[in-house]
């Protein structure tokens, strides 16, 4: 709880900064304005923007800096798409280590009866060509950070980044596994449940801008991501995950919270997740 506030707290007193990226890297240009914004009647209401609303789904613990710069930054780019959207901050508090994927499941199900379709996105990578689709991924799971576009992944199988998909075939999946403590593994499992659901896979096409299609925020000198692996998690890790999921997700809402960043809004889920440590004892660090 006391972690939740002060992210809050934090997000609150920063919210009207100029920010730059870390070491002093240049960040795509957003413009600015004090918080929290006035309330303006939203451009939305329009009905060229579609009867579809994208929730947007951030999996996120203390990367304050980058979430400075995404909150804005996609709420305009969404926006000139005329895509109707909520941000979704799901701020894990807990003790336990990361766990992106039980995140994820958490902002499904606390997403509301409003939106019929989410991102599951990273709050590291912006898009930075105006062609790439967020649009309503009706024939099947869209991957918007294919390995042809991603500055870092470009195995196959990759399906991390960002990915689109309708609520329908996200449930279709049992979402995503909980077993995954620390940095990484827990895409490369999805995408078995993908094919597991027979759901077919798409990608972007016609865009030319290849690996420069997107700004990575992240750096890794200065933010050391967890990659441990202990006790049985480095042989688990490579392993499907046949039961869990929405099924057997266990979490508490400590509190939500509507912010306004530089004009943009968004909700925050301050969240504690549970865990069983007989069955995955690597969410917490020896």
């Amino acid at each position: 709880m006391v972690l939740g506030l002060v992210s809050l707290l934090w997000l609150q007193l920063s919210c009207s900064e100029e920010m730059s990226g870390e070491n002093g890297r240049r960040l795509p240009q957003q413009q600015h304005s004090p918080c929290p914004a006035e309330n303006r009647a939203s451009t939305e209401d329009d009905p060229s923007w579609g009867p579809h609303k994208l929730a947007v789904i951030i999996p996120f613990r203390e990367r304050f800096e980058e979430l400075l710069v995404f909150v804005p930054f996609m709420h305009n780019f969404l926006n000139k798409k005329k895509i109707r959207h909520k941000i979704i901050i799901v701020n894990q508090v807990d003790h336990y280590r990361f766990n992106r994927a039980s995140l994820i499941n958490v902002g499904y199900l606390e997403s509301g009866n409003d939106t019929d379709y989410l991102a599951m996105h990273d709050v590291d990578l912006l898009p930075l060509n105006e062609a790439l689709n967020y649009g309503f991924p009706q024939d099947g799971p869209f991957h918007v950070a294919s390995p042809e576009l991603h500055p870092l992944y470009h195995y196959k199988t990759y399906v991390g980044g960002i990915l689109l998909l309708t609520k329908q075939h996200y449930h279709m999946c049992n979402g995503m596994s909980n077993r995954f403590w620390g940095w990484g593994r827990e895409d490369d499992e999805f995408y078995r449940r993908l094919r597991k659901a027979e759901l077919q896979l798409f990608r972007p096409t016609g865009i030319t801008t290849g690996y420069k299609t997107f700004f990575h925020i992240h750096d890794p000198a200065w933010r050391k991501r967890d990659q441990k692996r202990i006790a049985a998690q480095k042989q688990e890790q490579f392993k499907v995950d046949p039961e869990g999921g929405l099924t057997n997700l266990h979490y508490q809402v400590e509190s939500r919270q509507e912010l306004s960043i530089s004009g943009a809004s968004c909700l925050v889920i301050n969240t504690k997740l549970g865990c069983d440590q007989s069955q995955t004892p690597w969410c917490l660090l020896a």
